[in-house]
């Protein structure tokens, strides 16, 4: 129950800081957003593995990293966190107004840094050669930063389909981008455990 616990905390505070740092305008939420998830990583990845995204979860499982009987737990922790952070964030803001992003462009980017930072994860967190590492939670944040500036204004920059849940609750996104977030991200996450087992000794 702890881990379950941790990785609700450490996604209510990734999604609440999203939804803050959007609605403030200022150019560096994509940088608050990633510390956010840095600091969460750091705070919580000696009990839970700190993923706080079902991509993740899913890349760590596949990856032999975490046992299958956590992968829905951690799911049911980490949406629901995605949920109860938005409606905050709702109660706090109003609903904001959806943006308009292409499905196909979305859906690109959206595959390509969910898999960098599942891949990410996977070879500073899990990886046999970095074992032991204290940078793991920066690296992490900075691939989540690097993607929201790059390719945020694309699709949302959520690469993480609680994030996704979030944004659609607190009305940035559309509720046809939530397939988006869910079926491109968690298929990311997925690829990069592959990519992770086929090119990394362990």
């Amino acid at each position: 129950m702890k881990k379950y616990i941790v990785e609700f905390i450490g996604t209510f505070f990734l999604v609440f800081t999203v939804g803050n740092a959007v609605h403030s305008g200022s150019p560096l939420a994509p940088l608050a957003i990633g510390a956010s998830l840095a600091v969460m990583i750091f705070a919580g990845g000696h009990i839970s593995g700190g993923h706080f995204n079902p991509a993740v979860t899913i890349a760590v499982w596949l990856r032999g990293k975490c046992p299958a009987k956590d992968v829905v737990p951690y799911w049911i922790a980490q949406f629901a966190a995605g949920l109860i952070a938005a409606l905050l964030v709702v109660k706090l803001h109003g609903h904001a107004t959806s943006a308009a992003h292409g499905m196909r462009s979305s859906a690109i980017v959206e595959f390509l840094f969910t898999f960098a930072l599942a891949w990410v994860v996977l070879q500073t967190a899990t990886a046999k050669g970095t074992a032991g590492n204290s940078f793991y939670g920066l690296a992490i944040g900075f691939t989540v930063l690097a993607g929201a500036v790059s390719v945020g204004p694309i699709s949302g920059g959520a690469f993480n389909p609680a994030v996704g849940l979030g944004v659609v609750s607190m009305g940035f996104e559309k509720l046809s981008q939530l397939w988006i977030y869910l079926g491109a991200d968690l298929a990311g996450g997925a690829a990069a455990a592959l990519a992770f087992k086929a090119l990394t000794e362990d």
